[in-house]
């Protein structure tokens, strides 16, 4: 860019001179003129030559080439620079607005790490993550890239993962939890095993989506490539047709009035502004997107997406948090402190979801000296000796096979009953969570004009239902399996209209199958499962089903811009083409329906770029 600037302000400080002084000899202003071309047009000809060798030659570099050196041709020197020059401005606010996107989407690459610490036999080795294996032990030193996925075997730490997930809070991980490459280490030192080889890991998969990401090209991008390969040749005929017809067999005017006219014609004709600035407006909306932490694997998906009709989620990990919480204790005869005491103390040797949430609200430290006679009774609960005392801790079925007298909880979740010497104590209810801006999607989707939205879950119905109701969906499927899951799919891809298109959230490998076959799947990417996200067409980094919206929305817009770019530029080029060919307009006129239709339909799609707030 900077090289293109460079050559533009000396050419044109070369014009301004000729134009501004005028030498007594009229053939130094045109060397000075020639020279000004020279610099700003020669990468421009060379081109166009070595595409006609090449056989394609009818594109904007011919056009521009065969425009300037007929205007030589008939001595109109000032218009030939002039073209070339403007032309080569429009040029560099591409490459402007393409580095601008381009940067947008490559802050993903800063997650690539550039090297890994190997562990072998108590040394560290510095070495390319590609030669890492699985099992491999890797040190993490405070301030380096997490080079791949592994499990911590020693130390704690806390992670920068706002490259994976757009989250500005650091996360805290400690021994024996997952750590994802790209994540930044933060503070401590951290011995990591690794799971997965770099070119299965976390930041080798997401950097392959961003890089591949503008490969499939959407309707609108295939309509202007086909557009442009009639377009210009008929154009270029029209051209020839408009200097010879009129003078030769017409009789009108001269022949140099009616070339002048028709090298206006091929400078006004030249479809830049439509090839530029329609991918650039699909560019500029992925790398907005990337800016939120939605990665869009095409701008096929960003298109598709801006015709959604009927939004079907999956319930647990995509509205819910996929995670047991504690949501209600309710003591009797005793404190709740009390009550939740002699729970975390009987759920201590079991490492099930449901007991690790109820250690997690408990938070003090468990004196195992003080817990006797465990047993794990299965299908019932637990039975075990607490500070003297019998606890039994666990179903209604526990309760009625002790034969023990208990208030029944009519409450959605699991239910833990708790007796303390044969008497009822209470009970603590716990349950998924649903994610807090859940509902906020629900009711946006709606006022989105979306018609329908739908859960599909595998869990039962009483609890699907209870979900489905406090979110406010349309529909609720329930007790689901896998294959239940994609005949439901078809049938609402059947009940939508022509344009419409159906969307699936999941984050599961059970939602796999079903991100493949709806119009467009989206996973959830920041806890989701590998198969889903690599199934999916767009993933959401941060696990947000709001994020949903702005992705909706970020597509109406740059389907508006993609819009507004086509009628503009065509409607410019009509008035003008029409202007030129009855000999009202001059190549001025010409420059600016060409260069200046194209700055402005560049500038109008860097407002893709833009976040969604």
């Amino acid at each position: 860019m900077k090289k293109k600037a460079i050559k533009i302000i000396i050419a044109l400080i070369l014009y301004a001179i000729s134009m501004v002084i005028k030498f007594e000899n009229e053939w130094i202003n045109n060397g000075i003129f020639i020279i000004s071309y020279i610099i700003v047009g020669f990468e421009i000809v060379k081109k166009a030559i070595r595409n006609i060798f090449r056989g394609k030659v009818f594109d904007e570099n011919f056009l521009m080439t065969i425009a300037t050196i007929g205007a030589f041709g008939i001595g109109e020197y000032p218009e030939a620079v002039a073209v070339m020059l403007f032309y080569q401005v429009g040029e560099l606010f591409q490459s402007y607005a393409v580095d601008k996107s381009r940067k947008s989407i490559a802050s993903l690459m800063d997650i690539r790490p550039d090297f890994a610490n190997l562990w072998q036999d108590g040394d560290i080795k510095k070495v390319d993550p590609d030669e890492v294996k699985i099992g491999d032990k890797i040190i993490v030193k405070p301030g380096e890239k997490i080079p791949l996925d592994g499990i911590i075997l020693e130390g704690k730490t806390t992670l920068d993962t706002k490259a994976l997930t757009g989250e500005s809070s650091p996360r805290e991980v400690l021994e024996g939890e997952e750590v994802l490459s790209g994540c930044i280490n933060l503070n401590g030192v951290i011995k990591v095993e690794v799971k997965k080889e770099y070119g299965e890991s976390t930041v080798s998969k997401i950097l392959e989506l961003v890089e591949n990401a503008s490969s499939k090209k959407s309707k609108s991008e295939n309509f202007i490539t086909k557009f442009a390969k009639y377009y210009t040749p008929i154009v270029v005929i029209i051209a020839v047709i408009l200097a010879i017809v009129p003078p030769l067999i017409l009789g009108i005017e001269t022949f140099s009035d009616w070339i002048y006219r028709a090298l206006s014609f091929l400078v006004v004709s030249c479809p830049c502004a439509l090839v530029i600035s329609i991918p650039l407006s699909f560019f500029g909306g992925i790398g907005g997107a990337s800016k939120m932490g939605i990665l869009v694997k095409g701008s096929n998906y960003l298109e598709a997406l801006s015709h959604a009709e009927i939004v079907v989620f999956d319930k647990t990990g995509t509205l819910t948090k996929g995670v047991f919480e504690v949501q209600k204790i309710e003591p009797v005869q005793i404190s709740k402190e009390e009550l939740l005491e002699v729970v975390a103390y009987a759920e201590n040797y079991s490492n099930h979801p449901i007991s690790e949430s109820i250690k997690q609200v408990y938070e003090r430290k468990i004196k195992e000296n003080e817990i006797n006679d465990y047993q794990e009774l299965s299908g019932l609960g637990i039975t075990a000796k607490i500070k003297g005392k019998e606890v039994l801790v666990g179903n209604e079925k526990l309760m009625n096979t002790r034969k023990i007298e208990f208030e029944k909880c009519n409450e959605i979740g699991t239910i833990l009953y708790v007796a303390i010497e044969n008497k009822y104590a209470g009970y603590i209810l716990i349950s998924d969570t649903i994610k807090e801006d859940a509902k906020t999607t629900i009711h946006e989707l709606k006022k989105n004009n979306i018609k329908q939205t739908v859960m599909l879950t595998g869990d039962r119905k009483k609890v699907g239902e209870n979900v489905a109701e406090k979110l406010g969906m349309d529909k609720v499927y329930t007790d689901l399996l896998p294959a239940d899951k994609v005949e439901k799919v078809e049938e609402l891809l059947k009940a939508k209209s022509e344009k419409g298109k159906l969307v699936f959230v999941g984050d599961g490998i059970n939602d796999s199958p079903v991100l493949t076959l709806a119009d467009i799947g989206i996973a959830m990417g920041g806890l989701g499962a590998d198969s889903a996200i690599e199934a999916a067409d767009i993933v959401i980094m941060t696990d947000e089903p709001s994020k949903l919206i702005k992705a909706i929305k970020l597509s109406k817009k740059t389907m508006r811009i993609v819009r507004e770019n086509i009628i503009f530029a065509i409607f410019v080029k009509i008035v003008v083409l029409v202007l030129t060919a009855v000999g009202v307009s001059t190549m001025w006129e010409a420059v600016f329906a060409d260069v200046g239709v194209s700055i402005i339909a560049i500038l109008n799609a860097l407002r893709a770029l833009r976040k969604i707030n």
